[in-house]
């Protein structure tokens, strides 16, 4: 029997019994597209996870307290507070001649509500000096940002990321003009003139939802930022390195000033490149898709289970039809041909709808909030060739077993069957 032959009877028995083979290649078609959407789903949070960390600049080197301390959740200033480091360790590794050192700056960052006039919006203020903006390259779309002169005297001036300059000043040049910063849950508020605004910063920037001030400004009104010594504390410290440097060796000639200003044998704080970062972020999201891609490979299991329970019914259903067949002449070849096919075609057609309806959810999401969330997908043509790969090696198993079942029938046996 040719295989066009077999395809042929394989579709005449399918759509004779249509409902029945819609219900067997539903399990396949459900796992083979959750598969192709989680791992799209996983493959684009290593995406936005990735472009968000290389939206922070180029070539970077993050200095962070070892506590990994952070600004409380009600926009105070627990964080800071518990930061083992101050502007004078950025101050020192600037003025070091560390070899590969471009640029450093250093970091307070403090969830406030930003208010003008009928409008607020919730912002994260990033309290820094004049080099952030170079560190980051960030560019300035109105006005300017923080200078060298805002350093030394710390006067109340802010410059807004592009869209919380759209929602306090819709359609209007926000520079020049005045707005308020509530801390710590409304307890403090200070006026600020807007001295400049940024382009928008394209992918996932969050200096688009920021409000940078001089670090300054506001160490000179909140004096309990300081320690007990003097140095004005801070929640990070950035430093941009010239391409193609030795990060390690900067890393360890950074770790070492540290240590050696901190007074201490046991590094109190945390050194990582973005480098580091971004391959952690990407093991961690690969992590995630092999999990998302097991819970598919489930479906996908379940879905073949399926088909083999339904091929073995169909086995038993056509005893009569086996025997007729062997008595005119089909070999054993023939039978396991048969069933075969008919498992693998139902298999293919379950995958294909399944890639359609996995692929065209993934594209829908893309984009979308879910929960307050933007989804990012990204599909990989890998995840679809693998799927569909599976749903055939499905086909294959699920028949097999089904279709030795079958010429084990005896055609005399058979043929009394009613």
């Amino acid at each position: 029997m040719s295989l066009v032959d077999a395809f042929r009877l394989s579709l005449r028995s399918i759509f004779a019994n249509r409902l029945r083979s819609g219900l067997t290649s539903l399990g396949l078609i459900l796992g083979v597209g959750s598969v192709i959407l989680l791992i799209a789903v996983g493959q684009g949070t290593q995406q936005e996870i990735t472009d968000r960390i290389r939206g922070l600049g180029t070539d970077l080197i993050f200095v962070e307290p070892s506590a990994a301390a952070t600004t409380s959740q009600t926009g105070g200033f627990a964080g800071p507070l518990e930061s083992t480091l101050v502007q004078g360790d950025a101050l020192a590794i600037a003025a070091n001649g560390i070899h590969g050192v471009l640029s450093v700056a250093a970091h307070t960052s403090i969830d406030v509500q930003a208010i003008a006039g009928p409008n607020n919006v919730g912002a994260e203020i990033v309290a820094t000096s004049s080099e952030y903006g170079e560190v980051r390259d960030l560019e300035i779309n109105s006005g300017s940002f923080i200078t060298p002169l805002h350093d030394e005297e710390g006067p109340l001036v802010a410059v807004l990321g592009a869209r919380v300059a759209e929602t306090l000043y819709p359609g209007n040049d926000s520079v020049g003009r005045e707005i308020r910063l509530s801390f710590a849950g409304g307890r403090l508020s200070l006026g600020f003139v807007v001295a400049g605004v940024l382009e928008e910063q394209g992918g996932v920037s969050e200096a688009n939802d920021q409000v940078f001030i001089p670090l300054s400004s506001i160490a000179s009104r909140v004096r309990f930022l300081f320690t007990p010594t003097g140095g004005l504390r801070v929640s990070q410290i950035d430093i941009q390195t010239a391409s193609g440097a030795d990060e390690k060796q900067v890393k360890e000639e950074v770790s070492e000033l540290l240590l050696f200003r901190h007074e201490t044998f046991e590094p109190d704080f945390v050194i990582q490149s973005q480098d580091e970062l971004i391959g952690t972020a990407t093991a961690v999201s690969n992590t995630l898709s092999i999990l998302l891609g097991s819970i598919g490979g489930i479906s996908l299991l379940v879905g073949g289970i399926g088909v083999m329970n339904i091929m073995l019914v169909s086995v038993t259903e056509r005893t009569r039809e086996i025997g007729i067949r062997r008595a005119v002449g089909a070999t054993g070849t023939d039978i396991v041909q048969q069933f075969v096919t008919e498992a693998l075609t139902l298999c293919i057609f379950g995958g294909l709808a399944g890639i359609a309806i996995g692929t065209g959810i993934s594209l829908a999401m893309d984009g979308r909030e879910l929960g307050g969330q933007e989804m990012t997908t990204v599909i990989q043509p890998w995840s679809i060739a693998v799927a569909f790969l599976v749903a055939v090696a499905v086909g294959l198993g699920s028949g097999s077993y089904p279709a030795y079942r079958a010429t084990k029938v005896d055609p005399i046996a058979a043929l009394r069957n009613e």
